[in-house]
């Protein structure tokens, strides 16, 4: 067997590169082998003696098996015994969270308003509509172009929430995630955060001029519906930047002289509506146009908007006064004065700043609301300084000619429709939306008649239910065109304009009755609010009953905007 085995001079020592360093050198006692207990195991192994178990139901300590709960391990996130109720999970759930449905069907409003009354955890991913370059989306140009658009909505007269959502949609359809949009009074801003271990990007611009211009209004809408559904049509940055330069450019689409007109025919029917004749007619528009032309003159040597509204306020109250002086029976002044004043009260400012107001945006609502109280002091100031100049010439000014004939309703539907027709005109509206506008607001005035006058209810509620038909058909229009509701709204409220309350709270100021005028001046702030209140209302309420974006599986099928209890 040794020799088989061989000698010792066969066995060669080993090298010190062939031993391992950590074997024991020759003739040294062995270490005791490791136990099992030294074996090298995973950290996240579970030890010797314990079970894994599976909890029967999310949050129940128990597992399955039987076997009261102290002799198992409970979970931690498990509800203390005693404690009634499911807590929220502090850990994704085994089902899921919740999937937020965003049809494409609904309107890009819908879908985006939804997104942004989100948290930003639970939005879903986006999904880039328009093609970018393989490094991604150019993001200080998307930004650049996004506050373009929302620049070019907030100076149009859009609602804070829709200029956010539009804002929103651009960004994600070029691919920009965790987007956050903020629109002020005269400030927009939006800031991205490309992953949360870098640097956010912010952008802002301010909107320094103001006009109105729904044709331009309803062109932007359509670049941003091309841009967010673009299924047909491919928009990038650089064609969305050359079709913006082209709506910038294009002009207004009635000269000067037809908005004129619409001023005096808006003025005109104004008058008709609380009782005029064919010569109170023909004052108020010669009024109207005459201080819509002085407004122009002031407006061109640049003087505040203040001033003009002042201005254009005084050839009205004038030339009522006037036919005051010629003591005709067959005239009545004050629906002279009051026909120019329904030409002047800044609606459509009132209406955005209640919209603002009740959507959550305090701050943009208070600076509109005050814009439209500066205004309402330019018109009283013109007004005010006429009647006193009157009376100081013995103008016969009747408090109690406010009273109005109610044996006309055929002639003042049709006076409502062409004041309607003419405030379209003044807000520059597309000629495709004119003809459903007037017939919103001949709507309007119809309810408005029935419910006050045949009725006999309270002037302020039949304004508000005609203000919410006038919401919820205008939501209906653009919901059928894809566009903005305010050119179908804002010219339909104008039949329902405070402008008699006005002017009469106003002469009884001039005539030292200061509890008369103040009651009249109430009653003009609270029709003027139940309009706001009521396109509004009428909105929300249209939303009710359409399919809205963003419902999820065992929830609210529509999230509500930022609201407080007020605590």
């Amino acid at each position: 067997m040794v020799a088989e085995q061989g000698g010792p001079e066969d066995q060669k020592p080993q090298s010190d590169e062939a031993r391992s360093a950590f074997v024991p050198p020759a003739g040294v006692e062995q270490p005791p082998g490791p136990s099992e207990d030294d074996h090298p195991t995973s950290e996240f192994a579970v030890p010797a003696g314990l079970q894994t178990e599976h909890p029967s139901s999310p949050g129940s300590a128990s597992a399955p098996g039987g076997g009261n709960g102290s002799e198992h391990q409970a979970s931690a996130f498990a509800t203390p015994s005693g404690v009634q109720g499911h807590p929220a999970p502090a850990f994704t759930p085994a089902q899921g969270v919740p999937m937020v449905r965003l049809t494409k069907e609904a309107p890009w409003q819908d879908r985006m308003r939804t997104m942004l009354r989100m948290p930003v955890f639970e939005r879903p991913a986006p999904e880039s509509v328009q093609k970018t370059d393989d490094s991604g989306p150019a993001v200080p140009r998307v930004l650049d172009l996004t506050l373009r658009i929302g620049e070019l909505l907030l100076a149009g007269g859009e609602g804070a929430e829709d200029v956010e959502a539009a804002m929103f949609a651009v960004s994600r359809s070029y691919g920009l995630d965790r987007c956050e949009p903020t629109v002020t009074f005269t400030l927009l801003s939006i800031s991205h955060q490309p992953s949360l271990v870098e640097d956010p990007v912010t952008a802002s611009r301010t909107v320094r001029r103001r006009g109105t211009d729904y044709t331009r209004l309803a062109a932007v809408f359509q670049l941003i519906d091309d841009i967010t559904t673009a299924e047909h049509v491919e928009v990038s940055l650089e064609e969305a930047y050359r079709r913006l330069a082209e709506i910038r450019r294009n002009r207004h689409p009635y000269p000067g002289w037809v908005l004129t007109a619409a001023a005096g025919l808006l003025a005109g029917s104004a008058s008709v509506l609380v009782g005029g004749g064919v010569l109170v007619f023909l004052a108020a528009a010669a009024g109207a146009m005459l201080g819509d032309r002085l407004a122009w003159l002031f407006a061109g040597r640049g003087l505040p908007e203040f001033y003009q509204f002042m201005a254009a306020a005084m050839p009205p109250a004038a030339m009522g006064i006037a036919l005051t002086l010629t003591h005709s029976t067959d005239i009545r002044p004050s629906a002279v004065v009051t026909g120019g004043l329904f030409a002047l009260l800044p609606g459509r400012a009132l209406v955005a700043g209640v919209q603002d107001g009740l959507t959550g945006y305090y701050i943009t609502a208070g600076a509109r609301l005050l814009e439209v109280m500066y205004f309402f002091i330019g018109i009283v100031a013109g007004v005010l300084l006429m009647l006193y100049l009157g009376v100081q010439l013995g103008a016969q000014l009747n408090p109690e000619a406010r009273f109005v004939p109610h044996d006309r309703p055929v002639v003042q539907i049709l006076a409502s429709m062409a004041l309607t027709l003419a405030f379209a005109i003044l807000l520059q509206q597309e000629r495709s939306t004119v003809l459903a506008v007037t017939l919103n607001g001949g709507v309007a005035w119809v309810v408005f008649g029935a419910m006050a006058r045949a009725g006999n209810i309270s002037p302020v509620a039949a304004t508000a239910v005609a203000a919410g038909l006038v919401g919820l058909f205008g939501q209906l229009f653009s919901r059928y065109r894809y566009t903005s509701s305010l050119p179908y709204i804002t010219a339909a409220i104008g039949p329902l304009l405070p402008g008699s309350a006005t002017y009469f709270g106003l002469l009884a100021f001039a005539q030292n009755e200061v509890d008369t005028g103040l009651a009249l001046l109430s009653t003009a702030v609270a029709t003027a609010l139940a309009i706001a209140i009521g396109v509004n209302l009428g909105s929300e309420i249209s939303r009710l009953f359409m399919r809205v974006p963003g419902g999820v599986e065992g929830g609210p099928s529509r999230r509500a905007a930022k609201r407080t209890r007020g605590f």
